[in-house]
């Protein structure tokens, strides 16, 4: 077993979802209330709070932003009870994924973390990233980011045995995104638009029942991040690469160890999260994959949450009640 795995061992992988619980729970009692502010505060506040009754000593490398910029859970902060021997872990957050989304009681909203030993996620600093990212059970290089969306497409429609037409590609959908889009459909694709939750819509290529098969465009860097963490555990494809609007996001991004030979490089999956990752996830709203927080008359709240694990390859779907919320 390698070292890593040994680290993560000692963090029961259960433990990871009760944060994201905690996070949502606290997000849902805001759904459609029409303030992205208050529902993300309460979010971080809960999964900070969660984090530091867990035995480990954990480092934030993507988080809320800088120190000055965020209250807690930003970048460079230390969390977990961090006792003496406690496992050192770096860990990629997002209390709640989709702020507009909950505010306005839409879909896909999610809390979402990964974990992994120190050094092996990418401190990707707060830009824009272009991606592209396939499930499971492709051939290796399926896809390849240095090629045209057509060239793509018709490398996976290829790979699945079907013709361009067949396939489902997910897209923010953004003005930046309309050449995309205009192209896709030009092959007969069908898009499936959202409004906001890229992390959601990477995700959604690791499960058959959403029926997307790709996922591309340009989000947050960070989110990045996340979505390869949970494709590491199940065996999908990814790649991203870092785009920059001003010299000010060059700056961060040699500010967290970016070097400028780098602005340009393809990322690899292994290469944005590597070694043994833990990723987990909870809904707030309901989704594609995930049911939102329910409040039943009985007096609990349920949620519907899954955990990753890239060591064992397990995906594991955790369904709770709670009665003291």
């Amino acid at each position: 077993m390698t070292k890593a795995s040994e680290v993560l061992d000692r963090v029961l992988v259960l433990e990871m979802v009760r944060v994201t619980e905690a996070a949502a729970i606290a997000a849902s009692k805001l759904i459609g209330r029409g303030n992205e502010k208050a529902a993300d505060a309460a979010a971080v506040e809960a999964m900070r709070t969660a984090f530091n009754t867990l035995d480990f000593d954990g480092t934030v490398v993507i988080g809320e932003g800088e120190r000055d910029e965020a209250p807690m859970l930003y970048i460079g902060e230390k969390v977990g009870r961090a006792a003496k021997g406690a496992p050192k872990v770096d860990i990629a957050l997002d209390p709640l994924e989709g702020t507009t989304i909950t505010a306005k009681a839409g879909a896909n909203a999610l809390a979402v973390l990964a974990i992994a030993e120190q050094g092996c996620l990418l401190n990707a600093p707060d830009t824009y990233m272009d991606k592209i990212a396939i499930g499971p059970g492709y051939p290796k290089d399926t896809i390849d980011l240095a090629k045209s969306p057509t060239e793509n497409i018709k490398a996976i429609a290829k790979a699945k045995g079907v013709g361009p037409n067949e396939i489902i590609a997910c897209v923010l959908d953004r003005p930046r995104h309309e050449a995309l889009i205009a192209e896709l459909r030009a092959l007969g694709c069908g898009v499936q638009l959202i409004p906001d939750g890229d992390v959601a819509g990477v995700i959604a290529v690791t499960d058959e029942d959403t029926t997307i098969d790709v996922y591309m465009g340009q989000g947050g860097a960070p989110e990045g991040v996340l979505a390869a963490a949970a494709l590491r555990c199940v065996g999908g494809q990814f790649q991203g690469r870092l785009v920059f609007r001003n010299d000010d996001e060059k700056t961060r991004a040699r500010k967290w160890g970016i070097p400028d030979e780098d602005f340009d490089r393809i990322y690899s999956l292994k290469e944005l999260a590597k070694g043994d990752v833990i990723f987990a996830a909870t809904g707030v709203t309901d989704g594609s994959m995930l049911d939102g927080v329910k409040k039943l008359r009985k007096g609990c709240m349920t949620t519907q949450s899954v955990v990753m694990r890239a060591s064992s390859g397990t995906v594991r779907w955790v369904r709770g009640e709670h009665y003291k919320t």
